[in-house]
């Protein structure tokens, strides 16, 4: 089994590509790391499924009979925040596992239906906060302290802008780093985030279950310890394709933003000021990947919700 061949999503590769020598050798190994877990877990993996980003992902079949799914993560610590948060949740707000390995991270996880990215900006919003708040219930690990999200996406702007400069204004650098200042001034009530909430990484449950009441779950969580605001920002820096359409887009971001704070009951400029400061950083981040195409409508619309010009080449 472990000459098979396998055919990774592109941006799988990019990344793997980006960890450089730990990359590399996490895509030679993956074949035997494959057929090791299918004797381990008695399990038949099927080939990768699309969309995956970080991960090696597949549709299994279980010796019952039931199916699964198996997941290989990149090499680097989030695995482990991902595992630890998967299991602490028990199914409440996230994917349910049925097996792990910590030592060289792998998941085995319950199977479930389409994402919530079919779903009407407005519902997929309203769904999110529902699933979120399930989600923040996760207890965090003994001794955990909050981490300085603002503080880390605030150098990565400055880092990457110095090497990207023609990426996007410095107008837009600069708010985008006044709104990460900002946020690391207030301490709210820290909750254990998911740290990428998007409507791709929301996922149906095939069945009513508990723990998954708005009918959706989240898979990928990044579980460090945060404002719970910075999960909604997240959800707010995308609908790039519908702002980049509006006739008022900062008007448009400004309904989503409230939709946010209402379905949530936190704070709408904090909400702002996080999304706005992950659309930069995210714009940055996927640009300096190597992944020029989707890093363009971040950058874009970030321009237009402040104002000035942008480009990507």
């Amino acid at each position: 089994m472990a000459d098979r061949s396998i055919a990774l999503p592109e941006t799988v590769l990019l990344k793997a590509a980006h960890l450089g020598g730990e990359g590399a050798r996490w895509l030679a190994e993956l074949p035997g790391r494959i057929a090791e877990l299918e004797r381990r877990w008695a399990i038949s993996a099927g080939p990768p499924l699309a969309g995956g980003t970080a991960a090696y992902v597949s549709r299994v079949r279980r010796a019952d009979g039931g199916s699964a799914v198996l997941k290989i993560p990149l090499p680097g610590p989030e695995a482990y925040d991902q595992i630890r948060t998967l299991s602490a949740a028990g199914g409440r707000g996230y994917v349910r596992l049925f097996a792990y390995d910590l030592d060289r991270p792998a998941m085995l996880q319950e199977t479930l239906g389409p994402s919530m990215e079919d779903l009407a900006p407005e519902d997929a919003i309203r769904t999110l906060c529902r699933t979120l708040r399930a989600a923040w219930t996760v207890p965090p690990p003994a001794g955990a302290r909050p981490f300085d999200k603002a503080g880390q996406l605030a150098e990565l702007i400055h880092r990457l802008w110095t090497k990207h400069p023609a990426a996007v204004s410095e107008r837009a650098v600069t708010r985008a780093l006044r709104f990460a200042e900002r946020r690391a001034a207030v301490s709210p009530e820290p909750v254990v985030v998911h740290g990428d909430p998007h409507p791709g990484n929301a996922l149906r449950v095939p069945r009513p279950r508990a723990g998954a009441e708005s009918g959706f779950v989240f898979i990928d969580p990044d579980g460090f310890l945060a404002d719970p605001a910075y999960d909604l920002g997240v959800v707010l820096r995308d609908w790039c394709p519908e702002l980049l359409a509006a006739g008022d887009p900062a008007g448009l971001a400004r309904r989503y933003c409230r939709l946010l704070a209402d379905g949530s009951g936190l704070d709408e400029t904090a909400i702002w000021e996080w999304g706005f400061v992950e659309r930069v950083s995210s714009g940055l981040y996927l640009l300096d990947m190597g992944a020029a195409d989707l890093a363009r409508p971040f950058l874009e619309t970030a321009e237009l919700l402040q104002g000035g010009r942008t480009s990507t080449g």
